[in-house]
């Protein structure tokens, strides 16, 4: 698994690790299913603390995007593309997290437009969305 960092972001490096496995899995590049490597080797890869690993993998268990069985180390859940019903019980408040990414976008003055062109998109983009490959 390739993840490509920002050491330098204002982002911390755990939500840089989770945000690029669940932009992989949503581009295709990692399957239902597909193991990760162990806390420790995405570490020594990324060259960063294995406790900053574990924390993006826990956030993702959490999340229910992937399971961590002792024995065979994580994996991405095999129904995580599935519709779930839930939400509440993950915790994740997607009206409110899209309602403030749509705020920042019109804070800064990006036309609606321009905005849904690219949410179209982006969604079009994923493997198996209409338009997407």
């Amino acid at each position: 698994m390739h993840l490509v960092l920002d050491l330098d972001s204002e982002v911390p490096i755990y939500q840089q690790i989770r945000d690029r496995v669940v932009e992989a899995i949503a581009e295709g590049a990692l399957a239902p299913g597909a193991g990760l490597p162990s806390t420790r080797q995405l570490a020594v890869d990324l060259t960063i603390n294995f406790h900053t690993v574990n924390k993006a993998y826990d956030l993702l268990r959490r999340e229910g995007i992937i399971r961590i069985n002792r024995k065979s180390g994580a994996s991405i859940r095999p129904d995580v593309k599935e519709p779930s019903t839930d939400d509440l019980r993950t915790g994740v408040d997607w009206d409110r997290r899209m309602y403030t990414l749509l705020a920042e976008l019109d804070v800064r003055g990006i036309p609606k437009e321009e905005v849904m062109a690219y949410v179209e998109a982006t969604l079009g983009g994923f493997p198996g969305k209409e338009g997407g490959g």
